[in-house]
């Protein structure tokens, strides 16, 4: 069960990611709904935009997304960290622009679900949502994907929460829970607290709202 807020973000513009760290274009738009996001370049520039605060090991993340115009992919990293201690923006680590192995198998250790994988024609004929932990790319749980193609999803939103228990991941969308998994640290280290990020990669366009963290 949450207890207490940690974070709340409306994303009702973008005036509300002022502080927010991106690397690669992303395009920022208010809409009737919410936070529009896209890439601002082309068709393989792909970007990160991390939440400019740190978190700890027991929390539960959940916001609202509606996908606009596909193909693309959605992402939440969470739990982001330098894989040998410290934080993601200190001295000393490569550079990040958005291009996805420097996230998988560079010198930050994170968790990421991807959960609207529509960017490559085998994702679109089997949906799954994807965990793996970096570094090192490890596909570490799966299930499935129940969000609809954007002409059926027809401008709605989806909440979707990831609840992380210091070992234990957690991950659904509208109450409807998708996979759970436990880090028997087979692949590395244990992911631990830090940064959250959305990524998207393009022609992606989505709409955010309603960013809440809470403490466990």
């Amino acid at each position: 069960m949450s207890t207490g807020l940690l974070y709340r973000n409306a994303l009702s513009g973008p005036a509300d990611i002022a502080d927010w760290i991106a690397e690669g274009p992303v395009s920022a738009t208010a809409d009737a709904d919410g936070l529009l996001l896209a890439s601002s370049g082309g068709p393989d520039d792909h970007w990160t935009l991390w939440c400019p605060e740190e978190f700890g090991d027991r929390v539960r993340i959940s916001w609202d997304f509606s996908p606009r115009a596909e193909p693309g992919l959605a992402m939440l990293f969470f739990g982001a960290a330098a894989a040998g201690g410290g934080g993601i923006f200190d001295d000393g680590l490569a550079p990040r622009s958005g291009a996805y192995p420097q996230y998988h198998s560079g010198d930050i250790r994170t968790l990421h679900v991807s959960y609207f994988r529509r960017r490559w024609e085998d994702e679109r004929a089997f949906h799954t949502c994807n965990l793996r932990k970096s570094p090192g790319f490890h596909l570490v749980a799966q299930g499935a994907d129940p969000l609809p193609p954007v002409a059926d999803a027809r401008d709605a939103f989806y909440r979707i929460e990831v609840v992380k228990d210091a070992g234990q991941v957690t991950f659904s969308i509208d109450g409807l829970s998708l996979f759970t998994w436990t880090d028997d640290e087979s692949t590395g280290p244990r992911v631990s607290g830090g940064r959250l990020g959305f990524r998207q990669m393009s022609p992606l366009v989505a709409c955010y709202r309603n960013l809440e963290v809470h403490s466990l």
